[in-house]
Order: structure tokens, then sequence, then C-alpha cells
């Protein structure tokens, strides 16, 4: 028996014993004295010389002493039974304790070695990977998250707080974090493959479920060994980690031609069945495998390529010699508790797409998905437009366009897209020298509204090359590139590279391509030039006679804005004055109409008023002596001459009369029996 079952006895021991359930509590007993149960059980339980005030442990009165009752008999699992001596708590009544006397006839008596009774075939392993060690820890059912991770520090030396676990059934995976959760809870199989992780090398993760979450768009590199057969055979995949082990099934199943119910894998860690994905799984991001052919399928079935990582396929295959990888029986399953799941989508766009945009969006966004990342960059919308962006620019700005034809059904389609399509150096070829446009040929709805786009944005021949493109030799790429044919420029499908290519090919293809397109372009590059240069100077010549026209044209609409101002300008002129002539007009016939009736000259108390013009001229008129000074101020407005224009003087003694009280008569300001008044004109 090993040092770690005996530590498990132990402490199952001392738990039955002293009745404490706490499993650290009994765990520091039994370390503070060293393992020795005898010593442990003197420790925490009351001796007859020396009864406890305080027992370690009392039960609660609705649930049955963990201790056996005393006089018990024997049990059905070996242990003897015990008079108890009562001891009185402090706060309750008896107590049932072993005497000292009793402790070593106690642990005589209880069997030690229950694993190799009843309970052997309850108990679980675990193999548990780390460092590139595997650790067996064999655990009771009953045992929690918590007991285990001791029994992991026992052997690894890292501490509890470091310790993530890989590997738990993803429906358990919540509940495998909580130390409390027991073993048995667990839907466990009898044997666990559980990884080990150093939190301090991998960061800090509050929970399982997150370190999941992170790890789906991670790559996982599997190296595959395909053994049976003539020959071994080595792969090496590359997977995002939302891959499901299904999903990798198939893809292998359309590599090496070995159904899906036929494949027998070793490496996957316990709990897992065809719907878990690599990151719930819980294998690191390199991770090997080895897969039988448990039919023993005929040897060109299992002839691969050794230590390569990409696989080389016969072109003359066929996705009909294959057999349906659905079809099968769930106990030839490697998971054989688990329904079979439908195979991978191999279609990237849904049957009868009636728009081409909509077809290239689902077409990139399902790519992505089944392929994962890296992955060259597909413009999304019609042909048309992938056409006019790549071929009808200056021949300076213009590309190739690629199509990549997919076809799901091919045998060819994973190991193209999964190798060669993530390539660095065939991505960036792509994106400097092509505008890439995918299409999916799988459904015949689709493969004849791509062909008839073909010929109207092409031409009929661009349809029939592709047409004519046979299922083992897609995916394909065609390029498509305007040149010049019989002095017109047209767009020519240039050369078309089948799926059955490797990435050293596909690589010299894409660049000869690309080489001869340029040199081609060369010719109408230096004719676009030429162009450009005569267009040059024809604008510069224009731009002149356009600087001259317009400075002419600006000269006479100065002119023309001159004459228009000064004409503007004279009718404001003439319109004011006409305005201002209203006005005095208006004045000078008021003044008029309010002049009393002028005096005979025989009559008495008269006044005759002589107004001196500025031009010397005089106006005369009679006044009666009561008549006021506002009546001669009237006539002077009368005659045309506004008093808020003219002052009126009076000779002696000098005056301005305009700027006196209007209403005092002329008697009163001795303007009688005669009078001279002289008009200035005011400043």
């Amino acid at each position: 028996m090993s040092d770690n079952q005996d530590k498990e006895e132990t402490l199952a021991s001392f738990q039955i014993i002293t009745g404490i359930e706490d499993v650290g509590e009994a765990f520091s007993h039994l370390e503070s004295s060293n393992w020795d149960l005898v010593e442990a059980l003197s420790r925490v339980m009351p001796h007859d010389d020396a009864p406890l005030a305080n027992p370690i442990h009392t039960p609660e009165p609705s649930a049955p002493d963990p201790v056996a009752v005393a006089s018990a008999p024997s049990n059905s699992n070996g242990f003897r039974s015990f008079n108890f001596e009562e001891q009185p708590g402090p706060s309750q009544g008896a107590r049932l304790f072993p005497t000292s006397q009793m402790l070593a006839q106690l642990t005589s008596s209880i069997n030690l070695d229950p694993p190799r009774q009843n309970n052997n075939q309850n108990l679980l392993t675990f193999n548990i990977h780390f460092n590139q060690q595997l650790y067996k820890i064999c655990m009771q059912p009953n045992a929690t998250i918590e007991q285990l991770k001791r029994k992991i520090f026992d052997v690894t030396n890292m501490p509890q707080c470091r310790q993530a676990l890989r590997g738990w059934p993803p429906s358990r995976a919540s509940e495998a974090q909580i130390p409390e959760t027991q073993l048995g809870n667990l839907d466990l199989p009898p044997i666990s493959d559980l990884i080990l992780v150093d939190l301090t090398d991998d960061g800090f993760m509050d929970t399982e479920q997150d370190e999941v979450t992170q790890r789906l768009d991670k790559m996982y590199k599997l190296h595959i060994m395909v053994e049976g057969g003539t020959e071994d055979g080595r792969l090496t995949l590359n997977f995002p980690g939302r891959t499901t082990i299904h999903e990798l099934k198939t893809n292998v199943y359309y590599i090496t031609n070995i159904p899906v119910r036929h494949q027998e894998w070793s490496g996957w860690p316990s709990g897992c069945d065809n719907d878990t994905n690599l990151a719930q799984s819980g294998i690191e991001q390199t991770h090997e495998f080895v897969i039988r052919n448990i039919a023993d399928r005929s040897s060109s079935n299992s002839n691969l390529l050794a230590n390569t990582e990409i696989v080389a396929l016969d072109s003359e295959s066929s996705a009909d010699e294959f057999e349906d990888a659905t079809d099968f029986n769930n106990s030839e399953y490697i998971f054989s508790d688990s329904p079979p799941v439908q195979p991978l989508n191999r279609h990237l766009i849904p049957n009868n797409t009636n728009d081409e945009t909509s077809g290239s969006a689902q077409f990139v966004e399902n790519y992505k998905q089944r392929f994962g990342e890296p992955h060259p960059e597909f413009y999304v919308g019609s042909l048309e437009n992938a056409l006019r962006l790549a071929c009808h620019k200056p021949a300076k700005e213009r590309k190739l366009l690629a199509i990549y034809l997919h076809h799901g059904e091919s045998i060819l389609t994973n190991v193209f897209c999964d190798h060669l399509m993530k390539d660095e150096a065939i991505i960036q070829t792509f994106k400097a020298n092509f505008v890439l446009y995918g299409w999916d040929m799988t459904y015949e709805s689709n493969k004849d509204m791509f062909l008839s786009s073909l010929t109207a944005c092409i031409n009929s021949n661009a349809s029939l090359t592709a047409r004519n493109i046979k299922l083992d030799k897609l995916p394909a790429i065609m390029l498509v590139g305007k040149s010049r044919l019989e002095g017109r420029q047209t767009c020519e499908v240039l050369s078309v590279i089948h799926g059955n290519i490797g990435l050293v090919d596909l690589q010299s293809r894409l660049i000869e391509t690309t080489v001869m397109y340029e040199e081609q372009l060369q010719g109408e590059i230096r004719e676009e030039n030429e162009r450009a240069a005569r267009d040059q100077v024809k604008a510069e010549q224009d731009m002149a006679y356009e600087e001259t026209l317009q400075a002419d044209i600006a000269k006479e609409a100065a002119k023309r804005q001159k004459e228009a101002a000064q004409a503007a300008e004279r009718k404001r002129i003439e319109s004011e004055q006409a305005e201002e002539d209203a006005r005095r007009e208006s004045i000078r016939l008021v003044a008029t109409q309010s002049l009393p009736q002028e005096p005979a000259e025989q009559e008495t108390n008269i006044s005759k008023i002589r107004v001196r013009k500025p031009t010397g001229e005089f106006l005369e008129r009679r006044f009666f002596t009561r008549d006021t000074l506002q009546d001669l101020l009237n006539f002077i407005t009368a005659n045309g001459f506004l008093i808020d224009e003219y002052k009126v003087i009076s000779s002696w003694p000098r005056r301005d009369l305009t700027s006196i009280d209007a209403g005092q008569t002329l008697e009163t300001l001795k303007l009688y029996p005669q009078e001279t008044v002289i008009l200035e004109e005011r400043f």
C-alpha cells in the first residue's frame, strides 16, 4: 500500500472515530501528530481522567451520532462496538466518549485497508498530466475537489491556489470549481484524465468557464499519428478552439478516408463527447493523438505521407468514393455514450440563394467560422462590383481578379483551405496583387446563378471554363485580368489553379501570373503616361486661355458693375430728390393754406413787410398788426423758403425771428408799420 493510500485510510478512520466532518480540521490534526492515528485521537478526544469541557463534535439533535452508539454490535464494515463513558457538557446533557484505554483497541480493530475489500471497486482514479509527467491519484467518491487538490499538492508541490484542472465533463465544469463539490457528483468515469495548469504561468482566471471562453479563438496544433495498414502516417492540423470533436473527426475523414464510425482515438481527456469543442476539452494548444482504423480498411486509405504537415491527395479521387459519415452506430463511436451528431456543414452558401451580394456575405462569414484564422481577405459584394474594383481602372492601378471556387464535397477542400489558404505568404500575395472573390459551387442552383453572372460580367468562355472544372480538381482559383484584344480591351481568364497543388507551386503560379500580367500592362501604362502628358500640355494651354478669358470677363463684369452702381446711385439721388421736393411742396401748401387774408392798402393797422431773398430780390406783403409772427413765417415758406433751411433776420434790432415765439403779434414785435427782413441760408 502506498503512502498516499495509507494517509487516505488514516484520514477516513480518524473522521469515523471522532465524528469530525470537516476534512480540513481532521487533516490538520493528523498533520500535527505526523499522521499517528493514536496520538491524533489522544489529542482531540477526552480521556477518562481528564473529561473535556467542550467536545470536539456535537451532532445535531435530529441526526444520528457519527460515532457508534454504546454497545452497538459489529457493523458490516468490520468495525467493532465499544462501551463509551458519559461526559457532561457545559450546556447540554451527557455525551458519549471512548475512554483512553479504548483508543488502542479502537484503532487496532478498524480495518485500515478497506480498498482491499469492498471499496476498491468504488475508487475514482485520476491521471494528472503535468510538466510532461503523469501522476496517478485514487480518491473515494465522497472526497471533495479540495481533497483532490491537496493530494495533487502532495505529489507535485503546487499550492492549491495555483492549481487549475482541465478536462472535467463540460456539463459539470462549473461545479468542479467549487472546493466542497464531491467527486462522485461530477459524473466521472472510473478513470479520468485531467490536465494540471499552473495559474502563475497561464494567468489568473476567475473560473474555468472564463478560461474556455478565452481559448475559443486560439489555434490548436494537433499532431495525429495514424496507425494501421502498411505504413503509419503523421498529420499536423490546425483548428480554432471552437471546433468540435466531431468536426475534427470529419476533417480527418476527408484526409485519411477513415470514416468517422471507424475512427478510434487515444489522447482525449475524460468527459469529452462529440459536441465538446477543443477549448472545452482541456487539451493543450499543441497536443498529440493516435488514431486507428478499427475496420482495418484497405492499405490505400492508410497510406499517408509520413511526417508532413501538407497531405498530398490523389487528384483522381472523388467524394463519391467516401462513405457517409453519418451512417454509423453509437457503439462504433469513440464516445459510446453520446448520440450520433450531424455531419459538419460543408456548404458555405445556402441552397437557392437568389442574391449575389448576400450569398457573398454568407460565404465569407461561413468560411471564417469553418476554417478560422488566419484567412485571406475576400471581397463582399457582387461579381460585377468585384470585377470593376479589380479591372476597370487605369492600368497602373489595375489588379487581377482571383475567383475562389469552393466545393464542400471535394476531398481537397479542407487541406487547401486549412494549409494553403492560411499561409502568410499566400495571404499577403492576394492582398497586394488581387481582389479575391469567393463562391460556393456545392449546390447546383448557386453554381448556375454564378455561371450566368460570369457570362454577363466577363464572357461565355469564363463561364465554360468554370463549368468544366471537375469535382476532383476543386477548389480552384480562376485568375481574371483585363487585356487588349484586337484593339479593344476585354476581361479574360488568364489562368486556372486547381486544388491538387502544393504550397510552393501555388505561390509560384500566383507570382508568375502577376508578373506576366504586369508585363502585359507595361505597354498600356506607357500609352497612358504619354496620353497623360499630352493631356497635361493641352490642359495647361486650356488653363492659360481660360485664365485670360476669365480676366477679360472679370474686367467686363467690373465695368458693368461700376456702371450699374453709378446708375443705381443716380436713381437713388433722384428718388431722394423727388421725395424731398414732395416734402417741401407739402410744407409749402400747408403754409399757403394757413396764411390769413392780405389786407387792402387803405386798411388801418396794417404792416408792410419786405423779405429780401438771398439773391437780392424782395418779397412783399401786407399784414394786420394783429397777425402773428407765424403768419409771416408761413408767407416766407409759401414762397419756397423753408424755415428749417433759412433764418429770418430783422434789421433793427438784429435778431433771428425763427428762434423766438412765433405766436407773438407783429405789433408786439414792433414789425410795423413797415419792416424789412433778410433771409439767410442755414449752414
